[in-house]
C-alpha cells in the first residue's frame, strides 16, 4: 500500500478557517492574538468623553512602561511631551475628527520620561451601519530608524555645506587663475594678436598671456603645468605672478637696476633658466611645467623664443606651407642647471605664428584618435585667408568638435600673432 497521500485528494480538501469556528472560539483567539502581539495595540471609545483607552495589550506596556491600569480610561495624549511635534498632533486630531485612518511618526515619552519615536497607526472601526464605534491604535518603536534618518540628514547637510564652501573656494581660485589670461592686448598696428583658452576642469593647469614689456617688445607665453586641480592651479598662479611686465623685484621678464634709466627686457633663455632654478620638481610635489616664452621685436619683426619641453611653434608664411620650429629645452624643474637655447624667427608682413599647448594635437575623439599636429596644421593653413581672430576661433572649435560628446580631457591653449604691414 502506498504510504504517500494522494495529491489530488489533499488539494481537494478545504483548510479549516477561523470563520468555521464558534463565536466564542473566534473571540478568544482574536483576544489572544492582540495580547501576544509584539506591537503596542490600544482600542479607544469615541462615544465616551475624551475618547479614552478601553484596551491596551502587553506590547503597549513593554513599549511605554505604563501598566494597563495606568492608562485605561485616559486619552493617549499622556504619551506626549515638550518635544512632541504639535503639527503632527494636529494631523492626528483632524484624522480622528474626520473618522479616517492615519499613520504618523510621533515623538512620545515613556513612563520613565525617556523619549522614543512611535510609528502610530490609527484606524476607525465601524459597525454594520457604518458608524465609527472605536479606534484601534498600533504603536511601533521606530527610534532606530528615525534617528538613523536624522543622522543621515545631518550628515548630508554638513556635506552640502562643505560642498558649497569647496565650490565657493574653487570659484575664487578659478577667478584668480583667469586673471593670468590676457585682459587687454597690446595696441599696435604692427601686430594682430588672438587667443583661445578652454579649460577641461574648474581649475586648469594651462595659462597664457601677452604683455607689452616696453615700447618695442611684446612678450608671448604658453605654460602647461602637469596635472590639474588645486595643486596645479596654485603652481600656475605662482608662476604667473613671476611672469609680469610690471617692474618689481619678483618680475622675471623686466628688470631695472638702480641708476638705469629704463627697464631692461630679460631674454627668453634667461627667464627659462631662472624658472628652472626656482621650481625644482622635488620641491613641487612632483609637479613640473612646460613653457614656450618668446619676445617679439616691433622694429625688426623678429620673434626670439625658448621652449622648455613645449610643443614646436608653427610659422605660417604668407604664401608658403607651415613650418614647425623646434627649440630644444628640458621641461622646467626636471634637471638642475639645465641650459635653454633660443630660436629666432624673422617674420614678414602677413606671416603668422601659432603657439599652443599639447591639449590641441593630443585631444582625443570618442575612438581615442588624437587630433594630431597634421590636422592642426591643416586647419590653421586652410583658414589663412580669414582674420587671425577667426582663424584661432576656428581651430579652437575644430578641437572641441573632435572631442565630442565629452569634450577635451586636457586644457586647450592657443595663441597666435600676425605681422601687419604698417603702411597698409
Amino acid at each position: 500500500m502506498n504510504s504517500y497521500e494522494d495529491p489530488d485528494r489533499s488539494l481537494s480538501e478545504h483548510p479549516r478557517l477561523l470563520d468555521d469556528e464558534s463565536d466564542a472560539y473566534q473571540l478568544g483567539l482574536k483576544n489572544r492574538a492582540l495580547a501576544s502581539s509584539t506591537e503596542g495595540i490600544t482600542i479607544s471609545d469615541p462615544s465616551q468623553p475624551d475618547n479614552p483607552i478601553i484596551y491596551a495589550n502587553e506590547g503597549f506596556e513593554r513599549l511605554t512602561g505604563y501598566k494597563r491600569t495606568d492608562v485605561l480610561g485616559k486619552n493617549c495624549r499622556f504619551l506626549q511631551g515638550a518635544e512632541t511635534d504639535q503639527a503632527t498632533v494636529a494631523e492626528l486630531r483632524e484624522a480622528i475628527r474626520d473618522e479616517r485612518a492615519v499613520t504618523v511618526d510621533l515623538l512620545n515619552y515613556r513612563k520613565d520620561k525617556s523619549k522614543f519615536w512611535n510609528r502610530l497607526s490609527i484606524t476607525p472601526v465601524r459597525n454594520a451601519e457604518g458608524k465609527t464605534t472605536h479606534f484601534i491604535g498600533v504603536q511601533s518603536d521606530v527610534t532606530a530608524r528615525v534617528e538613523a534618518e536624522q543622522a543621515l540628514r545631518r550628515t548630508n547637510a554638513r556635506l552640502h555645506e562643505a560642498s558649497e564652501r569647496m565650490r565657493n573656494d574653487l570659484e575664487v581660485a578659478a577667478r584668480v587663475q583667469r586673471s593670468l589670461l590676457p585682459t587687454e592686448l597690446p595696441e599696435t598696428d604692427r601686430l594682430s594678436i588672438a587667443w583661445a583658452f578652454r579649460p577641461c576642469d574648474e581649475l586648469a593647469g594651462d595659462f597664457l598671456n601677452v604683455l607689452q614689456l616696453d615700447r618695442r617688445h611684446i612678450a608671448f607665453y604658453v605654460v602647461d603645468v602637469s596635472g590639474h586641480g588645486v595643486a596645479a592651479s596654485l603652481l600656475a598662479v605662482t608662476i604667473g605672478r613671476l611672469l609680469t611686465s610690471r617692474v618689481s623685484t619678483s618680475s622675471l621678464l623686466v628688470r631695472q637696476r638702480k641708476g638705469e634709466a629704463s627697464p631692461r627686457v630679460i631674454m627668453p633663455a634667461e627667464v627659462a633658466k631662472e624658472l628652472n632654478r626656482r621650481f625644482p620638481i622635488e620641491e613641487q610635489n612632483g609637479l613640473s611645467f612646460t613653457m614656450l616664452y618668446g619676445v617679439f621685436d616691433l622694429e625688426t619683426t623678429k620673434f626670439r623664443f625658448v621652449s622648455a619641453g613645449h610643443d614646436p611653434v608653427v610659422h605660417l608664411p604668407t604664401d608658403g606651407p607651415p613650418v614647425l620650429i623646434e627649440a630644444d629645452g628640458m621641461t622646467i624643474g626636471w634637471m638642475e642647471d639645465a641650459e635653454f637655447s633660443e630660436q629666432v624667427v624673422s617674420l614678414q608682413p602677413g606671416d603668422r605664428l601659432l603657439m599652443y599647448s599639447d591639449g590641441v594635437p593630443e585631444a582625443m575623439n570618442a575612438d581615442l584618435v588624437p587630433f594630431s599636429k597634421e590636422r592642426m596644421l591643416e586647419v590653421f593653413t586652410r583658414d589663412r585667408t580669414k582674420s587671425l581672430h577667426d582663424s584661432i576661433a576656428s581651430l579652437d572649435q575644430a578641437v572641441d568638435q573632435w572631442c565630442q560628446p565629452t569634450g577635451p580631457i586636457d586644457d586647450v591653449s592657443i595663441l597666435g600673432l600676425q605681422v601687419n604691414d604698417p603702411k597698409r
